[in-house]
């Protein structure tokens, strides 16, 4: 017997190793032992590496990103990937939307350099009061105008609270301005980009579906200082803010906890896959005191976690640079539920405070999978073996933030050996 995945014929034998693969992930994540250590598989120009194709072409020629995208998961077999083709092949719809936040390969970068994040100011601090009281008038009038060159027009658009009646009929004129209509028909054009792209997206998940390799995560989401910090006020409006607007951004954190939550189990549930990928960037011991991460960082997070497990999902959190002053106060949550992602955190460290909470993932250092020989991998992947998951750890390997694009492909194949040597 077989079945059918799309246009893709899963074989019983595809289907029994993607269902085993599945539940040694959820295992982990209920704080059961499965049968061997899972290995997760995350990257963004690896494949590109891998398969000899440009960074650039990756982004912006949706057939050769699929290839190299689907072979490395048919060399490694890991138990779950990331959605590769989502991480790398929007090249086509970020020109289209003119997209200012960020620079990708082949544009503002070079073709084989990986994306550029543009750290500026796009709501400044005056503005909290207009985002409080009205987020989706912000977001259409100022916010969307200053990221992506579409929206241009939308400056021009009228207040929508208070649209009623006889207001309603003389308030929609603005939709007849040239600019206003030059807009709606760039997005027109930017979301049928975005379809074509999505299309390529869910043939990808459909084939590796049929060849027995489960997605790790099915949508990402971010946490809400990090939303703030990252997308709206920058690095250094965001940490002035601390001091001189505590208030107004303690009520902007509870407020976007709230919108980030019910969009994330949205996107969740559409996507039928429980576990969401939440990359964290401001939580860092060396980037604001312990106080202040209690004051300020964890509680709308925390809301948001609990908010995540209530819809029978598993966050994911992936818990950038070196956490461990932190370790403590992010206990704070249900057991089993989780699965916690640590790039530079004493891992041994993790386990010994969260072992009995979460699951952990990681977290193989970028300088030695990208410089290293592969006996050190080798070894490395031994001392997590050794220390957590003998131990009675729910170890999930991977790289720090994945497999680093860089990469010699011969680290990786020691990553994967070791793994089943050690913990198969």
């Amino acid at each position: 017997m077989s079945t059918m995945i799309g246009p893709y014929e899963q074989s019983d034998t595809a289907k029994a190793a993607y269902d085993a693969r599945w539940e040694r992930i959820l295992a982990c994540a209920r704080l059961e032992q499965p049968d061997r250590m899972p290995v997760g598989f995350q990257s963004f120009f690896f494949p590109a590496n891998y398969g000899g194709i440009s960074y650039k072409e990756m982004m912006y020629d949706y057939e050769k990103a699929k290839k190299v995208c689907f072979d490395v998961v048919a060399e490694f077999e890991p138990d779950g990937t990331y959605p590769l083709l989502m991480g790398t092949g929007q090249g086509l719809a970020l020109e289209k939307l003119d997209f200012k936040q960020l620079q990708w390969p082949g544009h503002g970068v070079g073709e084989n350099q990986p994306y550029q994040y543009l750290d500026r100011e796009y709501m400044t601090a005056d503005e909290y009061d207009d985002f409080l009281f009205d987020p989706t008038g912000f977001y259409i009038q100022k916010y969307l105008p200053r990221v992506a060159g579409v929206f241009e027009g939308f400056d021009k658009l009228p207040s929508f609270p208070g649209l009623h009646y006889f207001r309603l009929v003389n308030g929609i004129c603005s939709f007849a301005l040239p600019e206003v209509r030059a807009s709606f028909e760039k997005i027109v054009a930017a979301a049928e980009e975005v379809n074509v792209f999505f299309g390529h997206h869910i043939d990808w998940v459909q084939r590796i579906n049929a060849a027995g390799f489960p997605l790790f995560n099915g949508s990402a989401s971010v946490a809400p200082y990090d939303f703030i910090a990252d997308y709206f006020r920058g690095a250094t409006g965001m940490m002035k803010d601390l001091y001189r607007h505590k208030e107004k951004l303690k009520l902007v954190l509870d407020k976007a906890s709230v919108f980030l939550t019910r969009m994330t189990i949205a996107n969740a549930k559409a996507a039928n896959h429980p576990i969401v990928f939440i990359p964290i960037h401001w939580a860092p011991d060396a980037f604001m005191s312990p106080k202040q991460f209690e004051e300020f960082w964890w509680p709308s997070f925390r809301k948001m976690l609990i908010g995540l497990i209530e819809a029978d999902l598993i966050p994911m959190p992936m818990w950038e640079a070196d956490c461990t002053k932190r370790l403590d106060v992010i206990k704070d949550i249900p057991a089993g539920k989780c699965i916690y992602w640590f790039e530079r955190t004493d891992m041994v460290k993790a386990f010994e405070v969260l072992g009995d909470v979460v699951a952990l993932r990681g977290n193989l250092s970028p300088s030695l999978l990208t410089t290293g020989q592969p006996e050190e991998v080798d070894a490395a992947v031994k001392h997590l073996v050794d220390n957590i998951w003998n131990k009675g750890g729910k170890l999930i390997l991977d790289g720090a933030f994945g497999i680093p694009d860089e990469t010699p492909v011969a680290n990786v194949r020691a990553m994967f050996a070791a793994a089943r040597k050690y913990a198969g």
